[in-house]
């Protein structure tokens, strides 16, 4: 609130009014931390309120604002208006940050009232209340390179043999719960992100599996790795009915650069003879993650390919 106040001295026993504004109110702050990989952090607390500011004071002392509220969120963060879905940010960059809701401004003393005709003015306003808003948030990570497949096809055991990465590894479908990143590195100082989400089943596109909420997770991705178990009876029908169920969550999907990966060599003698291959893959990888068959190549053709997508947005 404003102040009402009047300046009272010795010898000056009508000063004049000297009543401050009131402090604005806090606002809340969406900020991105490079450090956080996940929202979980701010996933069980639903809400957040930024205090008031203070009331304005006599001697024209304008009151403290209220502190802002900053929530720190993972780069790939989107913020939509709960009601309207509609995208208010997409932050991607480092220190990124958005204001989703504002803090009020504080109300004006009664200083401000004085006029030639009113040199004793009684009036002051109020705070003005700040904004309030239902926003949800979806985080779609932010990598070069998502692999692709069916539970159980070595996904999670390729990205620990070619980055850092630490995944669950077992031998039993849906192993990988949460989606996984990995750097890998390449020729002397090149690397590219890679992300390996847990194992598609027919319907993800409707959220079977839990897929839709998965497949969110390589719309930024700029190459693609199907990766299908040699021993599949089928290798391109299966391939067909994963990129299938991409176009079907978002048409842009499948026409994204992408590699075909055949796993697990190391349990055949000779690699599976493939033809009439679509045209949309590039090439066709033969890999082993047990016995590190393949992986060399591997990193250097995806890296290539990166480089190259990397090259036409800069060209944009």
């Amino acid at each position: 609130m404003g102040c009402v106040s009047f300046r009272r001295e010795k010898f000056v026993p009508k000063g004049g009014p000297d009543g401050g504004d009131g402090g604005r109110g806090g606002s809340v702050i969406l900020r991105v931390n490079p450090q956080l990989q996940t929202l979980q952090d701010i996933r069980y607390h639903a809400r957040y309120k930024a205090p008031d500011g203070d009331h304005g004071d006599s001697a024209n002392r304008t009151g403290a604002s209220g502190d802002d509220v900053i929530l720190e969120v993972p780069a790939g963060t989107v913020v939509r208006n709960r009601a309207t879905g509609e995208v208010l940010a997409d932050l991607q960059e480092e220190t990124e940050s958005i204001v989703v809701a504002r803090g009020g401004d504080g109300g004006k003393g009664n200083t401000r009232f004085k006029t030639s005709t009113n040199q004793a003015p009684r009036k002051a306003t109020p705070g003005y209340p700040g904004e309030e808003r239902e926003i949800s948030l979806e985080l779609k990570l932010l990598a070069d390179v998502g692999l692709v497949g069916y539970p159980n096809a070595g996904k999670s055991m390729l990205i620990s043999r070619v980055s850092a990465a630490n995944p669950k590894i077992a031998d039993y479908p849906f192993t990988t719960l949460t989606p996984n990143l990995g750097v890998v590195k390449y020729g002397d100082f090149q690397s590219f992100v890679m992300a390996d989400i847990p194992g598609l089943i027919e319907g993800a596109h409707e959220g079977k599996g839990l897929g839709d909420q998965f497949l969110r997770h390589i719309e930024r991705t700029q190459v693609l790795l199907f990766l299908i178990d040699v021993n599949t009876d089928d290798i391109l029908e299966a391939y067909q009915n994963l990129n299938s169920e991409l176009e079907e969550y978002n048409p842009y999907l499948a026409i994204k650069p992408r590699f075909l990966v055949i796993s697990k060599m190391d349990t055949v003698q000779e690699p599976p003879r493939l033809t009439n291959l679509p045209g949309e893959i590039m090439e066709v990888l033969h890999i082993s993650a047990v016995s590190g068959q393949g992986l060399d190549t591997l990193r250097h053709r995806v890296g290539q390919a990166v480089d190259k997508m990397r090259q036409q947005v800069l060209d944009r």
